[in-house]
């Protein structure tokens, strides 16, 4: 049987792990982007010149698609971010944005989309990547995805393009696997430290695709 743990028991793994034993936030978002990079990569072996695209929101899941687009730049993969929020914003956070100001110095394009108006144009670009790396809303969204988010995530799943999941897919409701509204339909989900229940409750299945569960330095004996 699957192990699997809810936003609230994930959260305090989080806690425990950052708290008690003194693991810098920062080193676990490190570890979780490259580890989503690393999964894009074996992705792009029989692609020749491949692009990726990363749709990028404000929290934490949001910086964990900012290391992996890092680690995917290194790698000399065109990388570029869609971010659903202001950079003035982001830059305001510690460990996410401390990642956002890397890219900014890497030069790597970072676009800011604000208004649903802006979705349909946004689209099309989309249209122009291979892979679409999904970092919008992590384990912790409980309410209804609201604009410009929904009409970007109903726009994504009609792009037809492999979709990679940062931990969860976004909208997908991590303890019970109910849709908020919309989410991604993802190929991959690549989650971090320990399966999620709404995996496989509700519509958990038809959304995360081929589930990846990485290590990010959680200790052992918080999973235990």
């Amino acid at each position: 049987m699957v192990k699997t743990v809810t936003r609230e028991e994930m959260r305090e793994l989080d806690r425990k792990a950052i708290g008690i034993y003194e693991i810098p936030g920062i080193i676990l978002m490190e570890n979780a982007g490259r580890n989503v990079a690393e999964e894009v990569l074996k992705m792009t072996n029989t692609m020749s010149k491949t692009k990726v695209a990363v749709l990028c929101g404000k929290g934490n899941n949001g910086g964990d698609g900012f290391v992996a687009a890092r680690h995917l730049h290194n790698c000399d993969i065109p990388v570029s971010i869609f971010l659903v929020a202001k950079i003035s914003d982001i830059l305001k956070d510690e460990d996410t944005g401390t990642n956002l100001k890397i890219l900014l110095h890497m030069k790597v394009p970072v676009q800011e989309i604000l208004l649903t108006t802006e979705v349909n144009s946004i689209l099309m670009e989309l249209c122009k990547y291979d892979i679409i790396i999904d970092a919008l809303f992590g384990t912790g969204l409980s309410g209804d995805v609201r604009e410009p988010f929904k009409m970007l995530i109903d726009g994504v799943n009609h792009l037809n393009r492999p979709v990679v999941s940062v931990d969860i897919p976004s909208g997908l409701d991590c303890n019970n696997g109910n849709i908020l509204g919309t989410a991604i339909k993802a190929t991959k989900t690549v989650t971090f430290a320990v399966s999620k229940r709404g995996f496989y409750l509700g519509d958990g299945l038809l959304h995360t695709g081929e589930i990846i569960v990485t290590d990010i330095c959680i200790p052992k004996e918080l999973l235990s």
